[in-house]
């Protein structure tokens, strides 16, 4: 959400701004801008609409130290003028901001009657003119750049420049920042994706430090205006990962990354899952012993992973468990101890809600394990214990990868802590590593029903609703194919339990409305096929995903059999797939949909 990227070289940094920016569009974002120092004075270029749209605007620019900004709208509505940077009255000061200044009005207020004036409705606005506020009385920026950030309450990460020093000043609050130096620039963003292509070697920030950027040299300091030591972190080069390769769009690649992204992610762990090969993550045998209740927390696609391992940990761990959405998780009052454990659940770390609800977990001591696939995250360095998915990085706003590594590490927990509280023997743990070593193969058997799938995609891409429907484990994986297909075709989609479409839903049945069923043969086929009957009776049309063909549907996808708790992974592909036809036949923006962006760092 929003993104941030600013540089100081000796040379030309606007190319660098704006490909640091193109890098960030996948956070979402409706505009954009760049703020430069150009001797003593500071120029802006910013305006709504797509970075493709200002570049050669852009272009014109020349410096050696900018910011720049992708918006995503809080404050304000989506125009010129709330575009970033932000400007204080005599231009003496530019400002970049993510996140949300909770007492913004107070502040405006106060310096509304200092005879500030402001140009937008932004929040953000705000910290530029405390900052010129308190630098016109000391001349000292970097005094008025602490002082200014002692009165924000709420959630940023800043990046400030002025226009009488060759330094950018950057400062993190709940919300993330990355910083990385080479041998002729200093750099900071909104992550690492930013800023690949220049290095490997980051610096990240704790909460209520800044940072002062100038040529050569980065200093980390805290509110107390203490230098602080922050160690230099090495992450794999992903820049692989950044380039569309062969496909069209990001999201299909990171589908059919799948076979190889759960084979990286239980990399590790698979081989030594019956001789605590887990301790060294934090979680021991006299841990996992203690546990008697879990709780796993997400939100959106994180969510729907979590549902999946609740049914895991309650039917092979034998343990109560329960999932919550992240957002409303602090605001029930849960009743935790140290004998709970609340595994988060997060693609990029640093979600909002989630990161609310670390807190609360940890407020009531209870044990905390993150499953995450950003090292060095915010709930990655905040946790007791913790899992990367080893995804790589996912680009498309809508999550196909990651909710598959997310299912294939909450079955391995649930194997763990099956095996080693005595709920399932070595015979049974062995049988199921068996299949999770098969799972791959038969990812790709359903990757090669893409062509079918398209076809379908073709006949019903028009429609105005959709249901989709499961049972028991597949409940979820329905309702992550209706997110799936409303996040990137915006057609009105709800996902539910399969039995309670008699509850109200069936009422929506009608030739623009489909049903897509998740109906693989387990313990409550015959029920699910009970329910495609009420749907037919009604002439519904029927798109089911099952490794049996089912008469009574219009389509039929099928897709291989799998012990049953690994089918949620095999069963999604089809809905992703299907979701992301539909999007294309559309003319839908699949990789940047509307409204939305990837990582919700706001509340």
């Amino acid at each position: 959400m929003c993104g941030i990227i600013g540089c100081i070289s000796d040379v030309n940094i606007i190319p660098i701004l704006i490909n640091g920016l193109k890098s960030l569009e996948y956070r979402g974002y409706d505009s954009c801008g760049i703020a430069i120092k150009d001797r003593n004075r500071i120029e802006i270029k910013k305006d709504k609409g797509r970075i493709n749209e200002i570049e050669k605007e852009l272009n014109q620019l020349i410096s050696k130290i900018g910011i720049a900004h992708t918006r995503w709208a809080t404050h304000g509505s989506v125009n010129k003028e709330n575009a970033h940077p932000h400007c204080s009255c005599g231009n003496e000061v530019a400002v970049v901001h993510n996140g949300i200044i909770e007492n913004y009005k107070e502040l405006k207020e106060i310096l509304l009657k200092d005879g500030h004036k402001f140009k937008s409705e932004t929040d953000t606005e705000v910290i530029a003119h405390l900052i010129e506020k308190f630098y016109l009385e000391n001349k000292n920026f970097e005094k008025a750049f602490l002082d200014a950030l002692l009165l924000l309450n709420g959630a940023y990460a800043i990046a400030a420049i002025n226009k009488d020093e060759d330094r950018i000043y950057v400062a993190k609050k709940a919300s993330p920042i990355v910083l990385a130096k080479t041998k002729n620039m200093v750099l900071v963003a909104s992550d690492t994706n930013a800023l690949l292509e220049y290095s490997k070697d980051f610096i990240f920030l704790n909460d209520n430090e800044i940072a002062i950027l100038e040529r050569g040299n980065i200093s980390v300091l805290n509110l107390k205006n203490e230098k602080v030591q922050r160690e230099i972190v090495t992450l794999k080069n992903e820049a692989e990962e950044l380039s569309l390769g062969n496909f069209q769009h990001f999201m299909l690649k990171e589908i059919y990354q799948q076979p190889e992204t759960i084979k990286k992610s239980i990399s590790g762990i698979i081989n030594r899952i019956d001789n605590l090969g887990f301790s060294d993550r934090g979680l021991d045998l006299e841990r996992i012993k203690k546990i008697n209740n879990i709780i796993l927390v997400g939100c959106g696609t994180s969510f729907n992973a979590a549902c999946i391992g609740k049914y895991y940990f309650e039917q092979i761990a034998k343990i109560n468990a329960r999932a919550e959405y992240a957002s409303e998780f602090r605001y029930s009052n849960p009743v935790l101890d140290e004998n709970t454990l609340v595994i988060l659940l997060s693609q990029s770390g640093e979600t909002a809600d989630t990161i609310a609800a670390l807190q609360e977990a940890k407020k009531h001591n209870a044990f905390t394990l993150g499953l995450v696939n950003v090292p060095n995250s915010t709930i990655a360095r905040n946790v007791d214990a913790g899992f990367y998915l080893h995804s790589g990085a996912e680009i498309s706003v809508a999550s196909t990868k990651t909710f598959t590594s997310h299912v294939i590490i909450l079955f391995l927990l649930s194997l763990y802590f099956g095996y080693w509280r005595k709920k399932i023997d070595k015979k049974q743990l062995n049988g199921y590593i068996k299949d999770i070593r098969d799972i791959d193969k038969k990812l790709s058997f359903v990757l090669n029903e893409n062509d079918k799938i398209k076809k379908i995609a073709e006949k019903y891409f028009s429609i105005e609703n959709a249901l989709y429907l499961g049972r028991g484990l597949n409940f979820p994986v329905a309702m992550e194919g209706a997110l799936k297909l409303k996040e990137i075709s915006y057609i009105h989609a709800e996902g539910m339990p399969a039995a309670e479409i008699k509850h109200g839903p069936i009422a929506l049945i009608d030739e623009k409305t489909i049903s897509v069923f998740i109906a693989t043969k387990d313990n409550l086929f015959d029920k699910i096929i009970n329910n495609i009957q009420e749907i037919k009776t009604r002439n519904g049309k029927i798109i089911v995903i099952s490794n049996d063909i089912i008469k009574e549907a219009d389509e039929n996808i099928l897709v291989p059999i799998v012990n049953k708790y690994l089918s949620p992974i095999i069963n999604v592909i089809p809905t992703q797939l299907l979701a992301y036809h539909i999007a294309v036949l559309r003319g839908c923006d699949v990789d940047k949909p509307r409204n939305l962006a990837k990582s919700v760092t706001v509340e």
